[in-house]
């Protein structure tokens, strides 16, 4: 037996169609309301966790996984593989921007490209087929303003 949120993740993922998002400290508010309101994800915001909010870089990579989430950050140091193990986590997503309104613009290209919607009817596969859930799951994927443009993933 697990801990009780290793125990209740899988079903939490089962009950929402929608992308499981942790989003550490360095992701702006405004971009955290854009995945909750335009693009409809399940985000975890540690600003709005207060026993979060000054936990240190691996506690936030390991209680991603444990919640199964991907991890969004814009802290280049979840890239050190020696600290943050690839395989010991649910994904990481780095994002990188110049201003605000190119990270809105970049994070609509990872939703249509890694968090798939249904080809046609514009919804969520919601089924647990194709991209959905954890598409990163053991990986990280460093992305920029020009990510995705020109078929990169």
């Amino acid at each position: 037996m697990g801990t009780l949120s290793s125990e209740l993740a899988s079903h939490a993922e089962r009950l929402s169609p929608r992308p499981r998002i942790y989003a550490d400290a360095n992701v702006p508010a405004g971009l955290v309301v854009h995945m909750r309101t335009r693009l409809h994800w399940d985000v975890l915001f540690v600003l709005e966790e207060e026993g979060l909010r000054r936990a240190p870089d691996l506690k936030h990579y390991r209680l991603a996984q444990q919640l199964r989430r991907t991890l969004v950050t814009m802290d280049r140091d979840y890239l050190d593989d020696r600290r943050f193990p690839p395989d010991e986590g649910g994904g990481v997503l780095v994002i990188h921007a110049p201003d605000e309104r190119e990270l809105l613009a970049l994070l609509d290209r990872i939703d249509r490209t890694l968090f798939s919607r249904s080809e046609g009817n514009g919804e969520d596969a919601g089924d647990g087929a194709g991209l959905s859930g954890l598409p990163l799951a053991g990986r990280k994927l460093q992305v920029h303003t020009d990510w995705g443009r020109e078929g990169d993933w």
